[in-house]
């Protein structure tokens, strides 16, 4: 198989981005890539593996994140290739690019699933906000409207999952004090 370049090597843009910028921002966009893909598979690990009384909402919520993923990186990928730069695709590559990293192989409670997800989650927020500067300082709006909508995304999810790590009410049953306890004289 013939290679007509090199992952790395800089084609050109058709939407007036200097190398320089191109080439700075798609170290971000890149590394956002790998962090989106291996959430991903996470999130599609989790919706394969959810039981419980939550079985279908979660296992509805975890497929929605997952796609929503998909769209997210799909994105990025498509604005790497714009800026005249190929994404990186291969998994081991991926990996190693990924500021998130994926729990081990096997089956862990749901909970602690979810917790590695919110954190996961925020990890993505915390590095996307630093690229957004980044790309507003370069002057790359287009990069920084794109990660701006991801960002959005990321906060939206990681607030939903805190909503399923909330305290069960049919578990805990309603706080009271101990006042309100005593029978009335």
């Amino acid at each position: 198989m013939n290679k007509l370049r090199d992952q790395k090597e800089y084609e050109g843009n058709p939407v007036g981005l200097n190398k320089e910028v191109a080439l700075e921002m798609a170290e971000h966009l890149d590394r956002h890539l790998s962090s989106m893909v291996t959430l991903y598979h996470q999130y599609h690990k989790h919706h394969w593996l959810v039981e419980g009384p939550q079985f279908r909402d979660l296992h509805l919520f975890l497929e929605e994140n997952y796609t929503e993923l998909h769209e997210g990186y799909d994105a990025v990928a498509e604005r790497l290739t714009v800026m005249g730069v190929a994404p990186t695709c291969h998994p081991a590559n991926m990996a190693k690019l990924s500021y998130v990293d994926h729990e081990e192989e096997g089956v862990y409670r749901i909970r602690e699933s979810l917790e590695n997800d919110m954190k996961a989650e925020k990890t993505i927020a915390i590095e996307l906000r630093s690229s957004i500067q980044k790309a507003f300082e370069l002057g790359d709006y287009a990069s920084k409207n794109l990660l701006e909508a991801q960002l959005f995304k990321a906060e939206d999810r990681a607030h939903h999952l805190e909503h399923f790590l909330g305290e069960d009410s049919l578990s805990v049953g309603y706080l009271h004090s101990e006042k309100e306890a005593e029978p009335a004289e």
